[in-house]
């Protein structure tokens, strides 16, 4: 049985990728989840598989380098899907210690332990040992409004805090890939949407706050255009990058489907007006009246957009799911996970909001 490490499998896109796993292969796996549980770490997101025999949850901070160590070493690790990181850019900007910290010495524990774990005495590696580093297309700047993409040949270009400890994590990865021959892929993916997303994040945001006829902050004047890309298909992309993908390579995971932020907004209004039945007296509360322009965000890339072109050509991968099918998954999941989105964004979020949109309700 082959097993997994996945870190950060408590957030968004783990939790996402760690249902496709037991979805696709069941009981031929065993992952073992290690999450530190900050505030967008969630085990709700995981409830329906904690009863696994086949998955084990560890809280443990990866810059713990003990703890670490200590779960290669009791357990035969095959696999590592690395997705544990502060994502969220407005964050980086009020605060990149937590960031550098977290998403550079963090990633260097992991690549510490798995290559202790894995290297042979002749420096190899043992066979069929593999460690993927997931990142983000911030790390290539931001692209001109009329054309071009994101390929694995452009100049990493970062901007923010976020994307500047990313980039540095893809550079420490590539070099224990060129200086070790370490067993690695990096993917470096578009916006993810999709459910378990926690609502700082434009899409939950905008559906969470529509549905409570709350104010929907767009920052400066909502053009800046952005590739979305449904979670589900990203996890699918993960798997085969890891069983298909050649090793030492990075491969661009994006959706080709690039909108400006205020189109989004649009169509979330939109295909909320069309779901919610008639009679639900949230139906009256979703309209555009709410859209507040809000001071933009410092140093705002303007736009991003992956050309997955690698990905599909030697893997095969492409993304599956229409953004306009993918917004009606995402929006249906809210509705039968109210308890969740309550839970979620109670307390402390209300604090961090508040603070960051500097809007009055």
């Amino acid at each position: 049985m082959r097993t997994y490490l996945v870190t950060g499998g408590a957030g968004f896109i783990g939790p996402n990728y760690i249902h496709y796993m037991f979805q696709k292969y069941d009981n031929e796996i065993r992952i073992i989840n290690v999450d530190k549980l900050t505030y967008a770490g969630n085990l709700e997101n995981l409830k329906d598989i904690e009863g696994r025999d086949n998955y084990t949850f560890v809280k443990a901070d990866i810059c713990d380098s003990e703890t670490i160590q200590k779960i290669f070493e009791e357990n035969e690790i095959d696999r590592v899907v690395h997705f544990a990181a502060e994502s969220h850019v407005d964050r980086s900007i009020k605060n990149p210690d937590v960031f550098v910290k977290t998403n550079v010495l963090g990633t260097l524990v992991m690549l510490n332990a798995a290559k202790a774990a894995w290297e042979l005495p002749d420096g190899t590696f043992q066979e069929d040992k593999k460690f993927l580093h997931v990142s983000t297309d911030e790390v290539y700047g931001s692209l001109d409004e009329d054309g071009g993409y994101f390929y694995e040949t452009t100049p990493y270009d970062p901007h923010s805090p976020y994307s500047a400890s990313k980039a540095s994590s893809d550079m420490l990865v590539k070099s224990y890939m060129d200086t070790y021959k370490f067993p690695a892929n990096i993917t470096n993916c578009s916006n993810n949407y999709g459910p378990y997303q926690f609502p700082e994040k434009l899409i939950p945001l905008i559906i969470n706050n529509a549905l409570q006829g709350k104010k929907l902050p767009v920052y400066g004047d909502g053009k800046n255009v952005r590739d979305w890309l449904y979670v589900m298909d990203h996890a699918k992309g993960i798997d085969m990058v890891q069983e298909k993908g050649r090793l030492f390579e990075t491969y661009n995971i994006g959706g080709h489907n690039e909108k400006q932020n205020i189109q989004i907004i649009h169509i979330i209004l939109d295909t909320l007006q069309e779901m919610l039945p008639e009679g639900d007296p949230r139906k009256a509360l979703v309209s555009e009246d709410l859209i507040t322009y809000v001071e933009d965000r410092k140093g705002h890339d303007r736009r991003y957009a992956i050309a997955p072109d690698k990905i599909k050509a030697e893997i095969g991968w492409y993304p599956e799911t229409k953004f306009e099918d993918g917004i009606r998954l995402t929006i249906q999941w809210f509705f039968e996970n109210e308890e969740w989105m309550k839970n979620v964004t109670s307390g402390d979020y209300q604090k961090y909001y508040s603070e960051m949109y500097k809007v009055n309700e």
